[in-house]
């Protein structure tokens, strides 16, 4: 299993700006959009809404796509109209959305894993000890956030059967040895 790659992420090509931070897809769009997709403004699609990912690579001068389908959607229009999609113009390779998708598909939910039951309530944040809070004010802060979430994530994971207790461990690890060398 690959961790995909890191986030904050973001390329422009074709007819926008994709950006993922690990939680969010946000498509700015340019001046080659078509007005009705550009007249919707800016898009922000979070990752628990998304479906699937779909990736169509230019070739030759055919157009492809980059789309994130939400469960929302009742019907997609094609890429040039629609608010989901980015178009990647045939004449021009831009490599750099594939790896936009493989970001946002890596921390989507496996296909094959059970569907979790959503709580009753969410879970109240557990208080932090102020000795281990990395130094540095905000930015710290930023940091012990993502340390937090990367660690529910892999829980996540361990728990629902998709890493071993040998891979739980070995990314664990992992993960808290970035934190502590940041």
């Amino acid at each position: 299993m690959l961790p995909g790659p890191s986030v904050p992420i973001s390329a422009s090509a074709g007819d926008a700006t994709a950006s993922f931070d690990g939680e969010r897809v946000r498509l700015d769009w340019n001046w080659k959009t078509e007005e009705s997709k550009k007249s919707g403004g800016p898009r922000t699609i979070l990752l628990p809404d998304l479906e699937m990912v779909e990736w169509v690579p230019a070739a030759g001068l055919e157009n492809g796509y980059l789309r994130f389908i939400t469960a929302k959607a009742t019907a997609t229009a094609a890429p040039k109209y629609d608010p989901h999609a980015v178009v990647l113009y045939g004449f021009k390779k831009d490599p750099l959305m594939a790896l936009v998708a493989a970001a946002v598909m890596a921390r989507m939910p496996h296909p094959g894993a059970p569907a979790k039951a959503l709580p009753a309530q969410p879970p109240a944040p557990e208080p932090v000890p102020a000795d281990a809070r990395p130094a540095g004010g905000d930015e710290g802060e930023v940091d012990h956030d993502v340390l937090l979430r990367r660690l529910r994530e892999l829980g996540d994971l361990h728990q629902s059967g998709i890493l071993t207790e040998e891979e739980f461990t070995t990314a664990k690890q992992a993960v808290l040895r970035r934190f502590s060398d940041a």
